[in-house]
């Protein structure tokens, strides 16, 4: 038995404080704020995934992180939303793959320790837009 048919249940994303950790994720970027356990954790729901934000143990060395990309519909407004929020992006929402039936369109940023994060949106050739968002 493999992990074939398993979900991701929950995601850590290592911060060095987080008091400022807290009102980041959930009010800049919007996600919903469980409960939190400090002085080193608080999670947030982001679709079927809960998130864990936590300060590592002294013993645990940073080691980067991969990046954690935001499934949207609408990449323009979310975008817009976290951007008037004080979000800095590398670059506005690009195109960066075009498949048979989808074009893949990306908006990459950082959360304030550092850890990369993106939105991402794959949108149908097929709709009004022609697959562009």
């Amino acid at each position: 038995m493999d992990l074939r048919h398993a979900s991701i249940g929950q995601l850590l994303i290592p911060v060095a404080r987080l008091e400022s950790a807290i009102p980041w994720y959930r009010d800049v970027l919007g996600l919903s704020f469980l409960f939190a356990a400090p002085p080193q954790m608080a999670f947030f729901q982001c679709g079927d995934v809960r998130l864990l934000v936590g300060v590592p143990e002294v013993s645990d060395h940073r080691r980067g992180s991969g990046t954690l990309y935001f499934r949207v519909q609408d990449i323009h407004a979310v975008h817009a939303t976290l951007a008037g929020r004080g979000v800095e992006f590398r670059a506005l929402p690009h195109e960066v793959h075009r498949a048979e039936h989808h074009t893949l369109w990306l908006a990459e940023f950082q959360d304030p320790d550092g850890n990369p994060l993106a939105l991402m949106a794959e949108v149908p050739i097929d709709s009004p837009s022609g697959g562009t968002p």
